[in-house]
């Protein structure tokens, strides 16, 4: 399965430049992404999609992974038109997870055991979600809430779907984990502070 790491967003609420180029313990934010992924056996190749406003983020990650890492460029503005055009140029087969740019705190253990619920399911898409109590318990304050059968859920930024229906709505697994390293995706100053805290707990 192939992977593209959305990294069109400039982070105007973090105001500390471009979000992906961002520092966290002196490295780029979207690296800790990256590297999970290509760490993961699932993950074949790894994409990252930039637009017009992460001109930074594009010229770090091809300083900083010389070619392995391919970049795509996106016209930006429109996630879901920046998304479709990202996998459609990378021309992947199959499944494609679809990863934000801003999960710091994410492991390997936790993206194939994603991968793995998705191929148990079998259908054609799966969204990661966290409920919102564990959101709450990790200090952030979520943009956006769903509600399924009563229970309030936060989505955590990893998706997958099938590549070769991209231009069409996918029936969707909605995976509900509680797990605190979903709940926090860098989008304060707080949620930075809060990464590099648990960050180096682990250590």
């Amino acid at each position: 399965m192939d992977a593209i790491v959305m990294a069109g967003g400039f982070g105007q609420r973090l105001g500390m430049g471009e979000k992906p180029c961002v520092e966290l313990l002196g490295k780029p934010l979207i690296s800790y992404v990256i590297d999970t992924l290509r760490s993961t056996k699932s993950i074949d190749r790894v994409f990252v999609a930039v637009s017009p406003v992460t001109p930074k983020t594009e010229i770090m990650i091809q300083e900083r992974y010389k070619g392995e890492v391919q970049v795509i460029r996106t016209f930006g503005g429109n996630y879901v038109g920046d998304m479709i055009h990202a996998v459609e140029t990378a021309e992947t087969t199959g499944p494609v997870m679809i990863i934000m740019s801003d999960l710091p705190l994410i492991d390997a253990e936790l993206i194939d055991s994603v991968i793995r619920k998705y191929r148990e399911e079998g259908k054609p898409a799966l969204s990661v979600y966290v409920p919102i109590n564990v959101c709450k318990g990790a200090g952030t304050r979520p943009d956006t809430v769903f509600n399924k059968d009563g229970k309030l859920i936060v989505p955590a930024g990893v998706n997958i779907l099938d590549s070769s229906q991209i231009r069409s709505e996918q029936e969707d697994f909605n995976l509900i984990l509680d797990n605190p390293k979903l709940a926090i995706n860098v989008n304060t100053v707080k949620d930075l502070q809060r990464c590099k805290d648990l960050l180096q707990c682990s250590n």
